[in-house]
């Protein structure tokens, strides 16, 4: 709603306006405003998953290169003295030369055992190049398509070359001998990883490169050109999924200080803790822990891989930190690669960001490819050194006096920091750095409940969150949780993995591959049944919790039980033992209309098993099809979309059936002629609404079945607009009968797959409206004969739902029916090939919808009863093999391509030649319905667990948008209410479905409502008009649609439509349809052409009372007091009736007044505690009553002729409009206030006869409607122009 700009600059707000505002507007509840009326019923859009790797891989074998040549150091290297001697944590100079190889390289495998214990490994010390070649491809050839790591130590060898060579040595250690990396990768093929631990190793990875892009090139050109030389020779593998460690830069030395190892690139890599802990001793800031030395450290009590134990923790803490690290810093993608893919990579990735750390210190940068960005500035390494600096300061204690040892505060205080980012933080953020921390915190018991708490919350933030969480790694934790017997992360985890299965379904597959789900049955079962958990009786225990206070698991566990009967006959009569339909039966009249979804998606799956049909499930399906059918008139099109699908199941299960009830009433139809009730009244007749200006100037509209068939009213609304439109306002230049080949309408107003339907909306209709139960029930012999009938009927009901979602389910089933009854009855017919080319063509009757018979020959009367009783073939029945699938098309059945037909094609035509044999009709034909037939309402109802609900709505964020535009509305309603007496404020005047601003004169917006074309509007209302506003309408066939959008420029959108009251047929002299909405309670009175109100509460969108009016004429006029339970009818008969409707149905008529003697024209009940009845009936006299009293306590007598009259909310006044051409404007005492008989302005031009005429709710404004197509509006003061 625009902001008006006057009132933005009006004076500061008073504190005594806001409690105004409070006290009005914050208490009235909203209608229409809940999401299943705000968003449409579909789950939500499965995102991408990249959290699950594809290729998980492993490394199987490993290569262990040392070439060190022990006492004999490189020419090109000029070592200092003293220097770093140490390899594998071994002098090898304490011993032989050949003995120290030995050890070292025995060494820096138990190393590696630590991170990958069930590898290969082969250990090449000082190899030439054919032991290098021998070891490398037999280690390939045994891994297959798994990864091989290469690790190569040249410390005793010299340098790489530029050329892309690294160095071994001869057989008699005389000559180095230069390896090619180009060789290396021929034989190492790939998936590989290659660490190299020599001085400028960085040369080895661009040479790497090089060769890597020429092997690409090489390959490309062999794939082009297959004559090509290359293309003969043995192609080289590709080298795109090579992962390379070099120690550092291409023009680098390693370090050669004595108090480090000398090969300090292995060491970060493969003994993280031991060399962290070292280079923590080294550093300036170590002398803040007296007492620790590097002989200490070698004494740390525990073992890496416990972590109750200093070194384990120590462990688990760098494992967090490095793995955090590399989460926040890296990009998704490479995170995933090298740090999810492969254990052994993601040890030796986090260790490289150590070794980044530790080696720059020391003037080296280690290469990797691919390529990480910097980390060894990152923030979480002073966590790391604050974490050793704990540990370490506890070590002289811990050994010499054997104290406790005390663990480390650090997940603890992450947490905290994970729990400040989540209660601090704003919506558009960066992800909480702890993530990765929360996942590793899982595995401990102390923090583990408060760890999943924080998780569950962090995922309750959406889609985005879960997706991030199962990216860092979550997936595997959580369930292995699900072992656990601890009944405190019972809640915890059952909320996480609602919120993991509502964005990731693929998850259900490996719950039930590690049996998973068994802990949410022993959930759901905890203190009900035991027993039964025992048994893992999973529809025992759903039926056990239908009656739970909660909608939302009512919901649920009827959804639950839908899903389990779904295509599972065993489940079903596991089902029937236990009375399962009769016990989901209450959940039918639910007040949650979600809930009463879910029961009728339960039951259409009970309905809908295709196994054997014996007389017991014939008799289950029937009982639960008739409770179903009491939901014909439900409030919510939800509930009936799913009713339509419910029904659809019963309808494959029993085919022939339908199929023979369906030829019966098409032949009905076929029999009678009952035209349509007319849209013009008879010149003089008095009815207030007979004569509605609007009508003609709104384009005529021939056909409402193209009408019908627009899915959405956006979409009808672009074709209307596209049709040609005179805008001055006079007729139409538009034929109807133009609609349905126009082609700006053609593309949009077809069905909803461009494809005509057999049986037209007008078709279905008549059907629905003429069809007796006489004929029907002298059908065949059919047992059970009226349930299909029924059913049949009922279907047709929901054709003409006034919802275009609801009714073009169900057209589509009954023509799937139509079309499979007139199929399988076309055999018979066209034997006689010779009778096809000479039958007379089809002559319509005036309504268009005459039915052809096969071969398209005009119906012969003296055939057509036995063409039905004898000669129609039955379909197959329900004694085939149940392995048919559902809904596959009978003999003959199958549908003939769309495009053959022409758009013109009538009911039976038989459509283009065809074979008589099925063998030669062409397959995948189109069938209306088929098994797949469904509403969405599983995914939408999960969707719900995928967005966040713990967050508070944004309507009660007090310092959201939502908030803020509210509060300025309710400020601005406030003022208004204050200031009612100036004209300063815009207001909104509607007359049919057009929308004018009366200061400008111009028209916002017009609509068409939906209705069908033989019926009309009768009354409209505003809903929650004092904030966001829908606009209700009620036509005479007892329709009722609400409108949102409806007067600015988008297109308008139904929110939701029903069928307010049943058995109207639209009349030319009724009342149609007349509403009163009460806001307060959220209930909308609802009567007219029929001898009841009915009150609809619009919360639980369903009827709640059936007051009889007690009278045998129309109700004309309603009006409410929620204060006071009362209800005023105005009635055609002349007569005022009360109703408290808090009384039941006999007694709850407290009072009738006779008075009037003509129809009455309006009865309004003032809203105060001690208001009065006001009515008028057409001859004008108005009568005031005290509802307590039976006679009236004042009468007027006004103009003959009545047809309108309206009482200000506010101001003591009414308003009275004639036939005559008059209005006058009356106060409480009877006084004439105005008379108004001409238009204002120079020579103004005398009034229309009036057809309506409405006050503002607050301002002294008139607005009145005219038969000669005028809209004034008047004011108690001169408008200044």
């Amino acid at each position: 709603m625009k902001m008006d700009s006057d009132l933005l600059h009006s004076p500061a707000v008073g504190l005594a306006e806001e409690e105004e505002a409070d006290m009005n507007d914050w208490k009235l509840p909203l209608a229409f405003m809940k999401k299943r009326h705000s968003e449409k019923i579909e789950g939500s859009k499965a995102l991408a998953q990249s959290w699950r790797m594809k290729d998980r891989m492993k490394t199987v074998s490993v290569a262990l290169v040392l070439c060190l040549n022990v006492g004999v150091d490189p020419p090109d290297v000029v070592k200092t003295s003293p220097c770093a001697r140490l390899e594998c944590w071994i002098d090898p100079l304490s011993m032989s030369p050949q003995k120290a190889l030995e050890t070292i390289g025995a060494n820096l495998q138990k190393q590696y055992e630590n991170w990958q214990p069930r590898a290969r490994y082969k250990q090449s010390l000082d190899p030439t190049v054919d032991e290098v070649k021998k070891l490398c491809t037999s280690l390939r050839r045994n891994a297959k398509e798994e990864r091989v790591l290469f690790h190569y130590n040249g410390h005793g060898v010299p340098r790489p070359t530029v050329n892309g060579e690294i160095w071994v040595f001869n057989k008699n250690y005389t000559q180095y001998i230069p390896l090619s990396i180009y060789d290396l990768q021929t034989w190492m093929g790939s998936p590989s990883i290659f660490v190299y631990d020599c001085s400028n190793a960085g040369i080895i990875v661009k040479s790497f490169k090089q060769f890597a892009l020429q092997r690409e090139q090489e390959l490309e050109v062999a794939a082009i050109n297959p004559s090509h030389p290359l293309a003969q020779m043995p192609l080289p593998p590709s080298m795109k999924n090579c992962i390379q460690l070099a120690a550092c830069e291409a023009s680098e030395l390693l370090p050669m200080n004595p108090d480090l190892p000398a090969d300090l690139f292995t060491s970060c890599l493969t003994t993280p803790i031991k060399i962290a802990l070292r280079w923590f001793c080294m550093q300036k800031s170590a002398k803040l822990v007296p007492g620790v030395t590097l002989d200490l450290i070698e004494k740390i009590p525990g073992r890496l891989n416990d972590r109750r134990t200093p070194l384990g923790e120590l462990n688990w803490i760098f494992t967090a930190i490095t793995d955090t690290i590399a989460w926040n810093v890296l990009p998704r993608d490479l995170f995933q690669k090298l740090f999810r893919q492969d254990l052994l990579v993601a040890s030796l990735f986090r260790n490289f960001l150590l070794a980044e750390r530790i080696m720059r210190s020391y003037n080296c940068t280690p290469v990797s490819s691919p390529r990480l960005p910097p980390t060894y500035m990152h923030a979480m390494w002073q966590a790391w050194d604050l974490a050793v600096d704990i540990c370490l300061s506890q070590l002289p204690t811990i050994i010499e006096e054997g104290t406790a040892f005390r663990h480390s505060p650090f997940f603890a205080e992450q947490l905290t920091a994970f729990q400040v980012w989540l209660t601090m933080g704003v919506e558009n953020r960066n992800p909480p750095e702890q993530l990765p921390i929360v996942l590793q915190v899982l595995l401990s018991q102390v923090h583990r409940l408060r760890a999943l708490d924080l998780l569950g919350r962090f995922l309750d933030l959406g889609p985005w969150a879960v997706s991030l969480a199962l990216s860092v790694g979550i997936f595997p934790y959580v369930l292995k949780l699900l072992q656990s017997s601890a009944r405190e992360l019972r809640p915890l985890l059952v909320f996480i993995w609602a919120k993991i299965l509502a964005v990731d379904s693929s998850c259900q597959a490996d719950l039930v591959k590690d049996n998973g789900h068994k802990y949410f049955l022993s959930v759901l079962a905890d203190s009900y049944m035991p027993e039964a958990c025992l048994q893992g009786n999973l529809i025992a225990n759903c039926l056990e919790q239908l009656s739970d206070p909660h909608p939302l698991l009512r919901q649920w566990v009827a959804i639950c039980l839908g899903r389990i009967w779904q295509n599972f006959d065993p489940a079903r009569w596991c089902g029937v033992r236990d009375s399962a339909h009769e016990k989901l039966y209450t959940l039918l009249s639910d007040p949650i209309p979600e809930v009463r979804c879910a029961a009728v998606f339960a039951l259409g799956t009970f309905v809908g098993n295709s196994a054997e049909r014996t007389d017991h499930s014939t008799t289950i399906d029937h009982n639960v099809a008739m409770m179903l059918a009491q939901l014909i008139n439900d409030g919510s099109p939800v509930v009936r979309k799913e009713l339509v699908v419910a029904l659809s199941h019963l309808v494959v299960q029993y085919e022939s059936n339908f199929c023979t009830v369906a030829l019966q009433f098409i032949e009905e139809e076929k029999n009678y002629s009952v035209p349509s009730p007319a849209n013009t009244a008879e010149p003089g007749n008095l009815t207030p609404v007979r004569d509605s200006p609007a009508i003609p100037r709104l384009r005529s509209v021939n056909s409402y079945t193209n009408i019908r068939a627009a899915t959405t009213a956006r979409n009808l609304n672009k074709s209307l607009q596209n049709l040609n439109l005179n805008e001055e306002g006079g007729p139409a230049a538009f034929s109807p009968g133009n609609l349905s080949t126009s082609s700006s309408a053609s593309s949009t107003l077809g069905s909803p797959d461009n494809d005509e339907y057999i049986l037209s909306f007008e078709t279905i209709d008549k059907m629905r409206r003429v069809s007796s139960y006489s004929s029907l029930n002298s059908l065949i012999g059919v047992s059970f004969n009226s349930v299909y009938t029924q059913i049949w009927r009922v279907l047709l009901h929901l054709a003409a739902d006034p919802f275009p979602e609801v009714s073009d389910l169900a057209m589509k089933v009954l023509n799937s029916i139509a079309y499979k009854a007139t199929m399988n009855a076309r055999p018979q017919r066209i034997l006689d090939s010779g009778s096809l080319t000479q039958s007379a063509p089809a002559s319509p009757t005036s309504k268009g919808t005459h039915i052809h018979q096969a071969g398209g020959s005009p119906p012969m009367p003296s055939t057509s009863s036995s063409s039905l009783t004898n000669d129609v073939p039955k379909p197959p029945t329900r004694e085939q093999p149940t392995t048919r699938p559902p809904y596959t098309p009978t003999l003959g059945g199958q549908a003939p391509h769309s495009h053959q037909f022409p758009r013109t094609r009538k009911m039976f035509d038989k459509g283009p030649e065809q074979a008589a044999e099925d063998g030669d009709e062409p397959g995948g034909h189109r069938n209306y319905i088929s098994a797949a037939l469904q509403t969405g309402l599983c995914d939408w109802s999960a969707k719900y667990f995928a967005q966040p609900v713990m967050k508070i709505p944004e309507e009660h964020d007090l310092e959201s948008q939502v908030r803020m535009e509210r509060q300025w509305r309710f400020l601005r309603n406030a003022r208004v209410r204050r200031q009612s007496r100036s004209i300063t404020q815009r207001g909104y005047v509607y007359v049919f479905c057009s929308f004018w601003d009366w200061e400008k004169g111009e028209r916002l917006d017009y609509f068409y409502n939906g209705n069908p074309r033989y019926t009309r509007i009768t009354s409209m209302e505003y809903l929650n008009g004092h904030d966001c506003s829908l606009l209700l309408t009620a036509t005479d066939d007892g329709a009722l649609r609400i409108w949102k959008n409806f007067a600015d420029q988008k297109n308008p959108e139904m929110v939701t439509a029903w069928q307010g009251l049943s058995d109207m047929l639209p009349t030319t002299r009724g009342a149609g349809m007349v509403v009163d909405w009460e806001q307060e309670t959220g209930l909308l009175m609802t009567s007219g052409d029929v001898r009841v109100i009915r009150i609809w509460d619009t919360d639980r969108e369903m009827k709640v009372q059936d007051i009889p009016t007690g009278a045998d004429s129309c109700v004309t006029s309603l009006s409410c007091d929620s204060q006071r339970s009362l209800i005023v009818a105005g009635l055609g008969d002349g007569s005022v009736r009360v109703f408290d409707r808090r009384m039941g149905p006999n007694e709850c008529r407290v009072m009738t007044y006779r008075e009037h003697g003509a129809w009455v024209v309006k009865a309004h009940l003032q809203k105060e505690t001690d208001g009065h009845i006001i009515s008028v009936s057409v001859n004008g006299d108005v009568r005031f009553f005290e509802p307590r009293t039976p006679d009236s306590i004042n009468v007027l007598q006004t103009v003959k002729g009545l047809t309108a009259l309206d009482i200000h909310p506010q101001a003591n006044l009414f308003a009275c409009g004639s036939m005559n051409q008059f209005i006058a404007v009356y106060n409480a005492n009877g006084d004439v206030i105005s008379n108004i008989k001409y238009y204002d302005g120079f020579m103004g031009q005398r009034i229309g006869a009036i057809s309506c005429l409405a006050f503002h709710p607050h301002w002294p404004h008139l607005a009145v409607g005219s038969n000669d197509y005028y809209m004034s509006i008047y004011s108690a003061e001169k408008r200044l122009r």
